[in-house]
């Protein structure tokens, strides 16, 4: 069985390390590589061959494998051509982009989203989103370091003493906790809210605040994400959250919810209100921002306040991000092929929450 790798357009990681092709050749597959497509993730064509794969170019990967792996979808022209009954693997947000989702669904191969991954114990390896979301924590708070015109922890000179870095997580799930982590190890002082009651226990263990607002709306059947609140608790919310940012030298903003767009915790009054050279990093910004003032893909200084807006952090740290991506696809593709492509179990929830296919066979 073959299986492809493409190069990524506007983004440093590559779906296969030279590690993970290593361990696919081993299990009898047959690795397919774009020329050139690991270059970003420093991931050598020599490397890739060392380990068992062939280079070939993207017309004629497409064009033979049974399975198509990238990170972003690649273009309907090109799953058009993949062979019928080819398996594709992306990051498709079929809930973000339903229409691209109903158009995969008219062609003749099976389409699985790597986000759609369920948050279950036994898929916590094939966790996509959990894998890239503890890299995004921890460079959204190196990134904000950076920024920050002031020291992160509290330093005795002689010159007189400087207080650590007060830094204000909003949202405290993987994103968040891996943030809280770093900021501690930088010796920041720490606070983190979230809706979710669940994560208390693991904020203070990190040794942060829990800074809790009562009566949030809690779903479990939400896959550990948070879900939309009432007018009511988003009033309180927002004044306990103003005024805990006019405190903070770091904001980091995590809060998305699947399909929807970004919940606003950040007005614009509070980022006047907030200390000059004060820094916001927005990790909701392609969905709208948590922040007002929020740019996508940008580093904005509005009322003194540097805001940075970047939903794909990840791919700034393409070595790792990289590694971790291609290891979920292995378990995934592990598990759902265990028996062979002819004797897949569709009804798993694994595999039905994964395909954007309905019926779990395509048309």
């Amino acid at each position: 069985m073959q299986i492809g790798i493409l190069s990524e357009s506007k983004d440093a990681r590559v779906a296969f390390t030279p590690e993970t092709t290593k361990k696919f050749i081993k299990d009898g597959y047959e690795v397919l590589i774009e020329t050139g497509a690991g270059d970003s993730a420093y991931c050598t064509d020599e490397a890739y061959e060392a380990a068992g794969a062939k280079l070939g170019s993207r017309a004629d990967i497409i064009g033979q494998v049974d399975i198509l792996v990238t990170i972003h979808p690649p273009s309907m022209e090109e799953l058009g051509k993949l062979k019928k009954g080819a398996w594709a693997l992306a990051m498709f947000n079929p809930l973000g982009e339903p229409d691209r989702a109903e158009e995969i669904k008219k062609l003749d191969i099976l389409a699985f989203s790597m986000d759609r991954i369920p948050r279950t114990t036994i898929a916590q390896s094939m966790d996509v989103l959990s894998s890239m979301a503890s890299i995004a924590g921890y460079k959204a708070i190196l990134a904000a370091s950076n920024l920050l015109p002031r020291y992160m922890p509290m330093l005795m000179t002689a010159a007189g003493t400087i207080p650590p870095a007060k830094v204000l997580v909003l949202g405290a799930g993987v994103a968040g906790l891996q943030a809280i982590a770093t900021a501690r190890r930088l010796g920041a002082s720490v606070e983190a809210f979230d809706v979710r009651s669940a994560v208390k226990e693991e904020v203070m263990s990190l040794g942060a605040k829990f800074v809790e607002v009562e009566g949030a709306t809690e779903d479990k059947a939400a896959g550990g994400y948070a879900v939309e609140q009432t007018e009511e608790y988003k009033q309180r919310q927002a004044a306990l959250i103003q005024e805990r940012a006019v405190k903070a030298d770091i904001i980091i903003t995590t809060a998305n919810i699947p399909g929807r767009k970004a919940p606003l915790l950040i007005q614009e009054d509070t980022v006047k209100d907030m200390k000059t050279g004060a820094v916001i990093v927005d990790m909701a910004a392609a969905t709208g921002g948590n922040c007002a003032c929020t740019e996508n893909d940008k580093t904005v200084v509005k009322h003194g306040v540097i805001i940075m807006g970047d939903s794909n952090l990840p791919a700034t740290m393409p070595d790792h991000a990289s590694q971790l991506y291609g290891n979920n696809v292995y378990n995934l593709l592990k598990f759902a092929l265990k028996e062979g492509l002819e004797k897949v179990d569709y009804s798993h929830e694994i595999i039905q929450g994964t395909c954007i296919h309905e019926v779990g066979v395509p048309a």
